[in-house]
């Protein structure tokens, strides 16, 4: 008899135990992620923090070596501007009237104060160049200090994940073996699975509580609670949605779901 056949064969109350249980299953699971807490979200945060410090290290070098050429490039231009300089003062001494004096003074004194941007271009960049330099090492400093966390953290993620790794493959290959009994195209354990992805408890499927939903709490009709525990039809929680089974098939699934 294949699977197919086994699934034609499952009644409603066999696949709501079968979906309980899952769900049992899947608590657990969730129960060992919980345990992991925020830990893996903080190990992706340093990460990216000190992958952003680097970028940001990597940047300010380029830049100072930007400006370190531009000073090589302003010093070389006071040098031309200071040559030609002393190539005007030898050529006022032969100027032949005042016309020519006029214009040489006025190219000396352009040069005069091109020299002067230069070098107050020069003392701009160097301030630039030190500010840099500062913010370098100071995230430097931080890139060792958050990487001294990321270290801590990730060994504290690693010994919880080594302490529940073994459990943990183990349900999710007992909830794999579950699923294909059930049938994994099964249209209950479709609608379990998208109740359960939307749940924000991660919760599918639950037990009636004092004639409420388990899930939202809200009071069940006892007409329809009766229903809940005839088990002849798949009932959902009209306010949240979850499939609804009654305390009694709860605690028999949860004394036979073996979770160890």
């Amino acid at each position: 008899m294949d699977n197919t056949e086994v699934q034609k064969e499952m009644s409603i109350e066999q696949r709501l135990q079968m979906l309980y249980k899952l769900q049992t299953v899947f608590s657990e699971i969730d129960r060992i992620v919980i345990l992991r807490g925020e830990l893996p979200f903080e190990v992706r945060d340093l990460e990216d923090e000190i992958t952003g410090m680097h970028t940001r290290i990597s940047n300010s070098t380029k830049k100072i070596e930007e400006l370190n050429a531009a000073i090589d490039a302003y010093k070389n231009s006071i040098s031309e501007a200071k040559i030609k300089i002393e190539q005007y003062n030898e050529q006022q001494t032969t100027v032949r009237n005042n016309h020519e004096f006029s214009f040489i003074s006025r190219e000396i004194n352009k040069l005069n104060l091109n020299i002067q941007l230069f070098e107050k271009r020069i003392d701009e960049s160097r301030k630039n160049i030190t500010d840099l330099q500062e913010e370098i090492e100071k995230t430097k400093i931080n890139v060792v200090e958050r990487t001294a966390d990321l270290d801590h953290k990730k060994s504290e993620l690693d010994e919880i994940i080594t302490e529940t790794k073994q459990e943990e493959e183990k349900l999710r290959l007992y909830a794999k073996e579950l699923e294909h009994q059930i049938g994994e195209t099964d249209r209950y354990l479709v609608a379990f699975k998208r109740i359960r992805k939307n749940a924000r408890n991660g919760l599918g499927i639950v037990a009636v509580e004092r004639h409420a939903c388990g899930g939202c709490f809200n009071k069940i009709p006892p007409q329809r609670e009766m229903d809940i525990k005839l088990h002849k039809k798949v009932i959902v929680c009209e306010y949240c949605g979850r499939i609804l089974i009654d305390d009694e098939m709860a605690e028999t699934v949860q004394q036979n779901t073996p979770l160890q």
